[in-house]
Formats: C-alpha cells, sequence, structure tokens
C-alpha cells in the first residue's frame, strides 16, 4: 500500500477523555489508511484494565506479521510508572519497521521521560480546545468539518450551550445530519429541539434497535431521545423518514455494494448507505412499503389527527417498526391459503 509512512509514535492528550478517545480513533485510521484494524490494531489497557507493559514492549520489538503495518495503542497511558516509561522510550530510539505506537494520555500524567521521547520522534496530538477565542475558534473549525451547515448564530447558541462539555459536539452534529440530511442548513430554531440532553444518545442507536426487530431496545433509545432536554417528536420522525426513505430509493435500483448506495444516496459516508441497502433486502418492498405508511400515519397523528399525545404516538411506531422488522406486521401479513376455514 503505498501511503506515506507514519511517524513512529503519537501522543494523544486533553483533559476531555471524550475529546482524546475521539482523537485517538482519528489518528488510528489515519495510520491504518484503510486497513483492516482487526489484523493490524492490538489495545493495552482499554477499559481500564492493567497495563500490560511486558506485552506492549513485545509488541513494539516484533515486526508486523501478516499485514505491513502494526498500530500498538496503549490506553491511559499515565497510569505507567517511570521504569515501564523507561523501557517504552528505549524502543524509540530504534523503532520497528512497520510498528506505530499511540499512547492515549488519561489516568494521570503520562512520564516526562516518555513524553519527551515522543516529542523528539513523533507527534504529539493536543485536544485541547483552549479557552476564549481559541475556544471559540476551536468550535467554529469543528461545526466547518460537520456534515450538516450552521449559521453563525446557531454556532454561537452551540458553543455556548455545551460550555466545557465540548465531547458532545460530534455527537450532536451528528444527530443533526441524521434528523436533518447531511449537507442541510442549520439554524438556530432547527438546532434547539437538539441541545439539552440530546447527544446523550445517537440516532442510530433508535435506528440500529429498530432494524435488528429488538422493540424493548428500541423503546429504551426513543425514552432516552425524548427524556430531559428532549428531541422534538418531529425531529425523531424526521430520523425515522430519512432511514425508511434510503431504503425506499435504493429498493429496486440497480445497486449492488455500498460505495453505489453511497453514491445514489449522496451520502459521504458508506456505512449508513450499507446499513440501508441490507436492511432493505430483508424487509422487502413490501414491508418497505409498509413502513412508509406507518410512518405517513404516525406524522399525521403528532399534528393532531387523534387525540394521542406525542410519546404515545412515537412508542407505538417504533414498537410497530420494529416488529415489523422482527417478523412482520400483521397489517402485511400474507394473504390466507385458498380454502382456509375461518376459525
Amino acid at each position: 500500500m503505498a501511503d506515506a509512512a507514519p511517524a513512529p509514535a503519537y501522543l494523544v492528550r486533553g483533559d476531555e477523555p471524550t475529546l482524546v478517545s475521539q482523537a485517538v480513533t482519528a489518528v488510528v485510521a489515519e495510520i491504518l489508511g484503510g486497513r483492516d484494524p482487526t489484523s493490524a490494531v492490538e489495545e493495552h489497557g482499554a477499559g481500564g484494565q492493567d497495563i500490560d507493559v511486558d506485552g506492549v514492549v513485545d509488541a513494539l520489538t516484533t515486526p508486523p506479521f501478516l499485514v505491513d503495518r502494526r498500530v500498538v495503542v496503549v490506553r491511559d497511558a499515565g497510569r505507567l510508572l517511570a521504569a515501564d516509561a523507561t523501557r517504552i522510550s528505549a524502543w524509540l530510539g530504534a523503532p520497528v519497521d512497520g510498528v506505530v505506537l499511540v499512547l492515549s494520555a488519561g489516568g494521570g500524567t503520562v512520564p516526562a521521560a516518555l513524553s519527551g521521547a515522543v516529542q523528539k520522534k513523533g507527534t504529539v496530538v493536543d485536544t485541547d480546545p483552549g479557552r476564549g477565542r481559541a475556544r471559540s475558534q476551536w468550535v467554529a473549525e469543528q461545526v466547518r468539518a460537520a456534515p450538516v451547515r450552521l449559521d453563525a448564530r446557531a454556532t454561537a447558541a452551540l458553543g455556548e450551550h455545551l460550555g466545557q462539555d465540548l465531547g458532545r459536539l460530534r455527537s450532536l452534529l451528528d444527530s443533526l445530519a441524521a434528523a436533518y440530511g447531511e449537507g442541510a442548513a442549520v439554524d438556530e430554531e432547527r438546532l434547539a429541539p437538539f441541545l439539552g440532553e440530546a447527544g446523550s444518545v445517537a440516532p442510530w442507536d433508535l435506528t440500529d434497535a429498530i432494524d435488528a426487530g429488538d422493540a424493548p431496545g428500541a423503546l429504551d433509545a426513543l425514552t432516552r431521545l425524548l427524556g430531559p432536554g428532549a428531541v422534538h417528536p418531529l425531529a425523531v420522525m424526521g430520523i425515522l423518514h430519512r432511514h425508511a426513505q434510503a431504503m425506499l430509493r435504493l429498493d429496486g435500483a440497480s445497486v449492488t455494494t455500498p460505495e453505489e448506495a453511497a453514491t445514489l444516496l449522496g451520502s459521504r459516508s458508506v456505512f449508513p448507505a450499507k446499513k440501508a441497502l441490507e436492511q432493505g433486502r430483508r424487509l422487502g418492498p413490501a414491508r418497505i412499503g409498509r413502513a412508509v405508511t406507518l410512518l405517513a400515519d404516525a406524522d399525521l397523528d403528532l399534528r393532531g389527527r387523534t387525540g394521542l399525545d406525542d410519546r404515545t404516538v412515537l412508542e407505538v411506531l417504533v414498537a410497530r417498526l420494529a416488529r415489523l422488522s422482527a417478523s412482520g406486521d400483521p397489517g402485511a401479513r400474507r394473504p390466507a391459503r385458498a380454502g382456509a376455514g375461518r376459525r
């Protein structure tokens, strides 16, 4: 693979654990350059587990096998003792070709000998957005790279509302894209329903549970979306409508690969297009059509056709969509066999 060779080591540091974690994910993806992470990434210390320094050193000193690049990730490297850091720093004096070390700060302060060695031989990634003007510029940069377009007032409102909780920024921007579509213009009014606790659950938690036919899981995700600082019920409808619309557009189209599906849907990411393609194939035209009908009926109910409250309308809709994915909805049952008697 003819991509540029990465630095031998990276140190990702910052005060916000979520931002550090997101940056580690981005750094590892860039190092891999499209390689399969299941065979090229080795994690140490994930989930709060003890860091096996012998295992780390062994991974660093063993040339890649069956792959041309191995990424050794050490989580919460601030837990390393000075003696451990010295052993890893020594490796940086003569790193093994094809092996890259990624240190995720956290759990304390990374020993000075190790952080200094990475500064000399590798790359330090600082996730701290800063304060004052620097912080505002950081938020603006993240918004400019987002899958939706926020105007100046919405961007300012977003930064002010999040305060120091900037780890929620990416999930909130993804939620806006799921509700309004990639490339959509979002003003302060369209942003407002997504503030509060909206970032605590991703929209795809709801749609993934529905696709799996998991009604309890889907209802739990809906409850979290509609909890304190709720997403507006019509915004939830937007998430569900876009999900069904993607399957409807792909149904019957001459699309065979996730890449072709992403092109047809105008999506910059292949992953959601792949999920829509696979779920549409599982459901088939009849059940996709039934899902669209359920959504249309629920939309009218939310706009006052019945006396039901919004939460009840959405709970019934989500339960029906999940049941549709699991085994078919009664409204979409196959016709009875000829000659079958009534009970």
